[in-house]
């Protein structure tokens, strides 16, 4: 009998990550797209770094960060009573950081292609730039980043090499679908392990055509 409690793990890490990317890669995303500031290159570089950097490199950096005797595991543990790492909200740290930088940087350049003169209209009418964000940019913008978090969520759902660095490998508790796979595999057991393949094959290209569907005009969607 197969046990499916990877599947609901990783569906309940992608979504919780792909919030917390929605929610704090927008935000990035409007910085680097609408502000000048000192350092925005470096940032921009920082945000980039995690796409070129092996996934065991991107582990160990987030080990050091949140481990057991770093300023934020301690942090942590002490609001939460438990450390932070071989945890699945570990799991949901690491999708984080492997879905969060595309999102930024993709995001970014849907944010730069809203016509600014909407923008400076909502600005001359007396409207704050918070309100002009959400009443003005976020409204243009929503097609293209609803299509970003479709392929926020499907990258969150197949990562590996960070989750297994620092939730580790333990059924029952912090084992993803991608490290059942893994862990299938390994095991010798071929039957479960290209149920599961098959299955994350199906969810990664619903999520593909979502983000397809969502990217497309809105003429073009009524005609298809």
């Amino acid at each position: 009998m197969i046990d499916w409690f990877p599947l609901w793990l990783s569906l309940r890490v992608a979504a919780l990550a792909t919030f917390f990317v929605l929610t704090a890669g927008t935000f990035v995303a409007y910085l680097l797209s609408h502000k000048s500031f000192r350092g925005k290159n470096l940032v921009d570089s920082l945000i980039t770094l995690p796409l070129v950097l092996p996934p065991t490199v991107l582990g160990y950096y987030l080990l050091v960060l949140v481990g057991r005797h770093s300023p934020l595991g301690q942090l942590y543990e002490g609001l939460f009573g438990q450390p932070l790492v071989f945890t699945w909200q570990a799991a949901v740290v690491a999708a984080f950081l492997h879905s969060a930088p595309i999102y930024i940087k993709a995001g970014r350049a849907v944010l730069e292609t809203v016509d600014t003169r909407y923008e400076w209209a909502a600005h001359s009418l007396g409207a704050s730039e918070w309100r002009t964000f959400w009443r003005v940019t976020l409204p243009l913008a929503w097609r293209g980043l609803s299509s970003l978090a479709s392929l926020s969520f499907a990258r969150s759902l197949g990562d590996f090499g960070v989750t297994i660095m620092v939730a580790g490998n333990i059924p029952g508790q912090t084992q993803t679908l991608s490290v059942a796979i893994f862990d299938a595999v390994e095991s010798g057991d071929g039957r479960l392990a290209r149920i599961l393949v098959i299955v994350i094959s199906a969810a990664a290209l619903a999520l593909l055509w979502a983000a397809g569907y969502l990217s497309r005009p809105a003429r073009a969607q009524s005609a298809g």
